[in-house]
């Protein structure tokens, strides 16, 4: 790898539709286990931290022989808890890898560090071609449309863009977004800059912020799809696909 590249796994304990969640247990072990151990499967990274503010995930995370750093409890993204502790971070490229993301794949990981070989990359996240289903009209499911260069132009939670022909919704280039973020350390101050802003308040995506503010995101297009577990259902959903891969 050209990059010294450090993941960070952000996991907070206080989740309001799975409480626990990063250390509910799926397919006999923590879920915060499975994604660490995913993460360290790629050898893409020179180090491997969680960042949490509960003492509860930290001794979960330094049982299995996992790293560890305290952030602030007020932090309310996971970007937020790797700007508290921005200066300890000693890597060119920081990945900000969900704490409930227990399938992600070497390869969009790999796609994601590789594109800063573009020395104008500063941040850059994940994202999956969909066809149009009713899953797409789930605000749960964040979308993004891009440029040409394939810079996001917006996220949003409604479906985006909208097709005023429904005929048509097969041929329009919808793209679900994948919330692994990629960001050039050298920017990390910049960003702890930035005030909440009006579009990100709306659709509550912390993304937008950084889009207000006329930062680029870089989209580096996926196979993978995402599988987030906020819900008791999305939890049942991962266990029956690791059952699958197991048997």
């Amino acid at each position: 790898m050209l990059f010294k590249a450090i993941a960070t796994i952000p996991a907070r304990i206080g989740s309001e539709r799975l409480p626990g969640k990063p250390l509910r247990i799926l397919g006999g072990i923590p879920l915060i286990r499975r994604v660490y151990e995913a993460v360290q499967k790629s050898e893409l990274f020179h180090e491997i931290i969680v960042l949490t503010d509960s003492s509860e995930i930290s001794r979960c995370v330094e049982k299995f022989g996992g790293t560890v750093m305290f952030t602030p409890a007020e932090c309310s993204s996971g970007t937020e808890r790797i700007l508290a502790v921005r200066y300890s971070l000693q890597g060119e490229i920081i990945v900000n890898i969900q704490g409930d993301e227990p399938f992600i794949d070497r390869d969009s990981l790999a796609r994601l560090i590789m594109t800063f070989e573009n020395p104008e990359i500063r941040l850059a996240s994940l994202m999956q071609r969909a066809r149009y289903t009713e899953e797409l009209d789930n605000p749960n499911i964040v979308k993004v449309t891009v440029d040409r260069q394939s810079n996001a132009l917006y996220f949003s939670r409604a479906l985006i863009p909208f097709s005023r022909s429904e005929s048509n919704r097969d041929n329009v280039p919808y793209y679900k977004h994948i919330g692994v973020y990629a960001y050039r350390r050298v920017i990390l101050d910049d960003l702890a800059a930035l005030n909440s802003g009006t579009l990100e308040r709306i659709e509550n995506l912390e993304q937008l912020r950084w889009l207000e503010n006329g930062f680029k995101i870089r989209m580096v297009e996926t196979d993978y799809d995402g599988w987030g577990i906020d819900t008791e259902e999305d939890l049942q959903r991962a266990e029956e696909r690791i059952s699958e891969r197991e048997s």
